[in-house]
């Protein structure tokens, strides 16, 4: 029955292919059948792999447009408060509020503001740290990061069918289809 992994111990079926043009078709057409758990793992990036599977954007750009404008807003306001409430101090004949000597320390804090919530952002959208993965135990997978190109079908997709998408892999012409245990 789609929808429903026949075994609960299953992560999915990886086939392995033999080329960066093989496992980009085989992409294109596990999309087309409607598989939306997909995930391919390769020794280096192949180009249109990620539009094969249909990889959305991520959140990122926006988690460090919003971290650098806390960044802004907060080192100006540091400064403001500093130089106008707490030790307002006459120098050179300058009012206390002087923005344009605010400008280089509230650009910096921007840029640090911005540049850590793209690093944390972007490890909790990765879900990162993950010392373990489930691929980790598929048969021949540290070759992945050498020459052999993966294409997994996670058993959490609706149209997930142990036999069908075995069948499915299969028709791909892959050099071999695995089960993949959690």
């Amino acid at each position: 029955m789609p929808g429903n992994p026949t075994h609960s111990d299953l992560f999915g079926l990886a086939a392995v292919f033999d080329s960066p043009e093989s496992i980009v078709e085989a992409a294109k057409k596990v999309r087309a059948a409607g598989y939306k758990r997909a995930e391919a793992y390769t020794p280096y990036d192949v180009t249109g792999l990620s539009d094969a599977l249909g990889f959305h954007h991520t959140g990122v750009p926006l988690i460090v447009f919003v971290g650098g404008c806390i960044g802004a807003l907060g080192g100006y306001f540091m400064l403001w408060y500093a130089n106008v409430i707490s030790y307002p101090w006459n120098i050179g004949g300058k009012q206390p509020n002087s923005w344009p000597a605010f400008i280089p320390i509230t650009f910096e804090v921007t840029v640090l503001f911005a540049s850590l919530m793209a690093l944390f952002g972007m490890l909790i959208l990765n879900g990162l740290p993950a010392p373990y993965h489930p691929m980790f135990r598929a048969p021949s997978f540290d070759l992945a990061s050498q020459t052999e190109f993966f294409l997994c079908i996670e058993s959490s997709d609706l149209n997930f069918d142990l036999e069908e998408t075995r069948r499915f892999l299969e028709s791909l012409d892959p050099r071999v289809v695995m089960e993949v245990p959690w």
